[in-house]
Parts: structure tokens; sequence; C-alpha cells
């Protein structure tokens, strides 16, 4: 109960903080009011647990439920104040659905009335929307820079951003008025100012640039700050000369402490000296603490930082047995800091830091720590096709090192009509690595019906999958073959070529040797450790009594390889007699050819028959196999040293 009551205690002051951000005033009292709207969505966002987790917990004390309410508070205050300020008036959705009219732009830009000059500009930046090139307006829009109307200068500055690379001498008639900007009392002037100033590309500019980061550092705003951070690689970038004094702006900004900030401090660490991480030592702790506060993207950039310094600075977790047999997991108390922080992130509305927290989880975590990993991928596969994309390609790593955590989620993994090919083969990748006696059945259903997929290459991978299952599973060996013979006969290319040659990789890895006679038993070897139900003879038979029904020129060129590599096998076709001694058949070996199996000779004149219906281009390689055969089944019925000497 007290718990609730201090839960309850907590939500009251929070929200009560939230209506005084909405009724604080966030404007200077030149800007002209604008109605600005807020939705509750907003604040379920900032309210969700990747955000605000601490206060989930009811078990700490009453004095780090205040502190955790302050920082939340803090944190809709901050992000209020960004998206406010980012509020421009009106809706502009008619000046897409309207005809640009570049002739009287000019005039509205040159006119002395306000609203003229704001429609103008609002033209020129819904036509960059459009991709258009009205960089030609430069020259008109550079001289409203100094307007005293708020709503010209925004709209002013951001076209100049656009515009500032490709012009870089227009832009810099505008550098005083930048930098007098740098004092406004708006929050988004100050931003803009500083944005524009490092978006021109002129090296002479370098020192004025670096004054300004310098200057915009230390600013009360973290929006100006979070603008100040990344400023930094593109003055590095502009003048390498600066790179001193950048680096002690950056050293003093990795004492950042708000949430909307520090991820573009790390951008800008990443930039500058992404190896120096030594110089996170002091903040590491500070950074795990503030990770689910910061921004979603920056979270992503706060993981991987933390990751990189965790894999370099901290010990690995250790696993052994105790005197007892029981396992037992040593974790160093800093990285325990980063997963009970990074955990959370597991709730985020963003699919990259899903997977930014898994990779850390994954690469960094002890054993026991891996399977959690695993339902948030899986929730993933349903967001959309291009998150799939990746998702599935992270849990092929984790089935090809751990298969046994996702094999009771195979189900979830089948191929779907609306997937990419690319995805339908990373699929069927992980389906072969989890199959197993208890799924394999379900499995190769699933096979079977992907063999008629749309696309040749799925298709082609499903038999090879049917291939591997028949390879590792002995016991799904014959039903496995079965469904090879049955596709063997299919109309599509790739579907009857594939069958055919899995066929013969079975044929070729089930080779088996038998033991010598004087063991009087006819065990036999199988290579590999593969075994199998059927002898590669057998199912070389098999194919040859159905070579008519092969509608395929490389797979009949399969099937004739077979025949000549499996013709002469010590297992000959047999006849019983009805000779009867002591009440046990007498078996004679009647061989139509000496040495060469009864199907052999047949399958020759079954493919000389239908030799001249096979050439296609690309000629198949079946007709130098029909030429070996045939100069093969001469050698054995004719004496050749014989003709040679007449």
């Amino acid at each position: 109960m007290d718990n609730m009551n201090t839960s309850w205690i907590t939500w009251k002051f929070t929200l009560r903080t939230f209506q005084t951000s909405l009724s604080s005033p966030v404007r200077s009292e030149k800007e002209p009011k604008a109605s600005h709207s807020f939705d509750l969505r907003s604040l379920y966002w900032l309210l969700e647990p990747s955000h605000n987790y601490h206060i989930m917990a009811a078990a700490s004390p009453l004095g780090s439920f205040s502190e955790n309410a302050t920082r939340l508070g803090m944190r809709i205050q901050e992000t209020l104040t960004e998206r406010i300020t980012r509020d421009f008036g009106s809706s502009t959705t008619a000046l897409f659905d309207t005809e640009d009219k570049t002739t009287d732009i000019r005039k509205r830009l040159d006119s002395t009335n306000d609203k003229e000059k704001i429609d103008a500009l609002r033209r020129l930046i819904a036509m960059i929307s459009k991709g258009r090139n009205v960089s030609e307006f430069f020259a008109q829009v550079v001289k409203n820079v100094a307007s005293h109307n708020l709503e010209v200068r925004k709209l002013v500055y951001i076209y100049i951003l656009r515009y500032a690379e490709s012009e870089p001498d227009l832009a810099l008639l505008s550098v005083n008025t930048f930098q007098r900007d740098l004092t406004d009392s708006n929050p988004l002037i100050r931003s803009m100012a500083l944005r524009v100033l490092s978006g021109i590309r002129v090296a002479v500019i370098g020192s004025i640039v670096t004054l300004a980061i310098k200057k915009c550092s230390a600013d009360v705003s973290p929006y100006v700050r979070k603008t100040a951070a990344l400023a930094i690689p593109k003055c590095l970038s502009l003048d390498d000369g600066q790179r001193r004094e950048l680096m002690t702006i950056l050293v003093n900004f990795l004492n950042e402490r708000s949430p909307l900030t520090i991820g573009t401090v790390l951008v800008a660490f990443n930039s500058v000296c992404s190896d120096r991480l030594d110089l996170l030592h002091p903040h590491y702790r500070r950074l795990c603490r503030l990770l689910p506060d910061a921004d979603e993207w920056g979270q992503i950039t706060i993981v991987n930082v933390l990751v990189r310094y965790a894999r370099r600075m901290l010990p690995k977790p250790l696993v052994f047995q105790d005197h007892n047999g029981a396992t037992v997991e040593r974790i160093d108390s800093d990285l325990q800091l980063l997963f009970r922080s990074a955990e959370s992130l597991f709730f985020s509305r963003n699919p990259a830091v899903v997977l930014a927290v898994s990779r850390a989880l994954y690469y960094l975590g002890p054993p026991s720590d891996t399977p959690k990993i695993v339902p948030p991928l899986l929730k993933l596969l349903r967001t959309s096709t291009e998150i799939e994309r990746v998702v599935v390609e992270e849990l092929y790593i984790i089935a090809r090192a751990s298969p046994e955590l996702l094999s009771s989620h195979y189900s979830r993994l089948f191929l779907r009509s609306s997937d990419l090919p690319s995805t339908k083969l990373a699929k069927l990748r992980i389906l072969v690595k989890l199959m197993k006696s208890e799924n394999a059945s379900a499995l190769l259903g699933e096979f079977t019906e992907y063999v008629h997929d749309r696309d040749d290459s799925v298709a082609a991978a499903a038999v090879d999958a049917i291939g591997t299952c028949a390879r590792l599973l002995p016991e799904y060996t014959s039903r496995c073959i079965d469904i090879l013979i049955r596709l063997m006969k299919d109309g599509i290319d790739a579907v009857g070529s594939s069958a055919v040659r899995v066929l013969k990789d079975l044929v070729q890895s089930n080779r088996r040797e038998t033991v010598p006679h004087a063991a009087a038993t006819a065990a036999v070897v199988a290579v590999e450790g593969i075994a199998s139900v059927q002898t590669p003879a057998e199912i070389v038979a098999s194919l040859a009594h159905q070579f008519d029904d092969v509608r395929h020129p490389r797979a009949k060129a399969c099937v004739l390889w077979l025949v000549g590599q499996y013709a002469a096998a010590s297992i000959s076709t047999t006849a019983t007699t009805a000779t009867a001694k002591d009440g046990v058949q007498a078996q004679a070996q009647i061989q139509v050819v000496p040495g060469v199996e009864n199907w052999a000779p047949d399958v020759l004149r079954r493919a000389v028959k239908s030799f001249a219906h096979d050439v296609s281009p690309p000629p198949p390689p079946s007709p130098s196999l029909l030429l070996y055969l045939i100069a093969w089944f001469i050698d054995k019925l004719f004496d050749t040293r014989y003709y040679c000497r007449l």
C-alpha cells in the first residue's frame, strides 16, 4: 500500500511539472504569439518505460523518487522547448497544392511588407522540398537576413542552410549578422545562426566558427548546446588547424548532463577522436545513468560508444563452476551498471535502439543474459520489411552460435509471400540451423511448399534445405530422397535441376565402403558419419528408371554422370531362380553386360533417343557425358586392343 501511495505522489508531481511547463513562457517578448499544440501522445512517449524506468521502481526510497521526478520534469521541459521553438506558425500545406509563381517571388522578396516576404520564402522552401533548384534567389534572400521580423529570419536561415555550401561567397556577406544572432534571446535563432556559420565551407572563417562553438557550448539552452556539438566535426573538416581548440571544447562537452545533448556530444566524439576512449574514464558511470533518459537516436550512439569502451577497458564476465558443480558468473560492477541501464531500452519504439542493445548484451553479457535478446528481436519481425531484413541477419548470428535459443520459436521464422527474396533466403538459413528431430517433420512440410516460390533462388534454397535435412537426420533420409525424386520431375527448371544436383551430392556424400567378406557380415561404414537407408547404387538406379521424366538438360547431365560413376558398382542386378535346396532360395546373378548394371545400357539408349531435343542455349554438358558413356560401353563390350592390331 505504501508503494502505491508513493507511486501516486510521483505521478502527481510529474503531471504538475508538465502543466507548469505548458504555462511557462519560452519565447521572447519580441516574438509574435503563435498557436502551439502539444499532443498527449508526446507526453506518453516521454513517460514510456524506455525514458523513465527509474520511476517504476516502487521499492526505491522516497528521496530517489523525488530525484527521478525532477529529472523527468527537466526532460519534459527540454523536449517542450525544442518542439515549441521549431513551430513556425500556420500550416504550409496549401503551398504544395498551388502553382509555383516564380515570377512574383522576386517582387515579394524585395517588398517592404513582411507578410509578402514570408509568403515568398515559404514558396521557396516548398519548392526546395520538391527537389527544385532555387539558388537563383540567393542574393534576394540574403538581404533579408537582418530582418526584424522573427518569422522572416527563421525562414531565411532555413534557405541559407540549404545553399550555404554552394554559395559560400554570398553567405560570407552575412557573417556579421550570424555572429550577432548568436546572442539573440531565442534559442532557435542562436542555434540556426551557428548551423549556418558551420555550413559555410570557407577555410578563412574557421577561427570564427571555433569561437562561435565555444560560446554556444556554454549556452543555457540544451538545444543550442546540441547544435554546438554537431558543429565540431564540421569545423574540424573545414580547418584542421583548429583541432587543439576543438579538442578542448569537446573534453569540456563530455561533462554534459542534459539527456537531450549527450547523444550529439558522443557523435562529435566518434568523429573527432574515436580512439581516445581514455577520455571517458571519469564519465562512464554518468553516461550509463543518462542512457535511459537520452533521446532515441542519442541512445544508439551512447550504447555503441559504451560497448567499445567496455570491450577495451573492462574485464570479461567469468563463468566457472564452484566446488558443488554449480555454474557461477562473475561480472564487473561497471559492466553490470551498463546492462541494467540498457535492458530497459528493449521497450523502445525505435528498432535501431533495440538492435543496438541486443548487440551489446550478445557480445558483452554472460551466457545467462543471452536469452533476453531473443523476444525483442522476434517482436521486430512484424515491424516492416526493411527492419525485418536486418533483424533476420542478427537472428542468424544467434542461430549459428546458439540454435537452442531459437529452436522453440522456429514457427515465427516461416516465410511469408510479402517477404523480400533476401529475407526469405536468410530465414531459410536460420531454419536449417534450427532443424532437429523434433521439428524436422514440420520444417520438411514447409520446405516442400517453398520450392514453389516465384523466386528461383528461394526455390533452389528450399531444395538445398531438404538435402541438408537428409544429411543431418538419418531417420528422415528416405523421406527426403522421395521428395527430391518427385521434385526432379517438376516443370520449373530451377526446381528440377536443383533436385537432381542435391541427389548427386547426397550420393557422393553417402558413398559406402564395404567391410571385407571375411567379416561374414554385410556391415557398411558411412562416410562423414552420414547414414542412409538406401545405398548410392539404389538411388542411382531409381534415377535411371525415371530418366524419361527428367526434362531439364542440366538435370539429365547429372543423371548421366551418376550412371557413369555407378554403372560398374559391385552390387549387381540379380534374378531369383526357382531352385530350392534345403528350403533356401539360391540367387544367381544375371548380367546383360559383364561388370555393368542392367539399367545402365537402357539409360544410354534413352539418352541417345532424346539427345536431339536436349540442345538449348547454353549447350548443356550432357553431350560430352553421353560420348564418354558410349566410349565406356564400347570398351566393355569389345576388346579394343584386338581391333587395334588389325
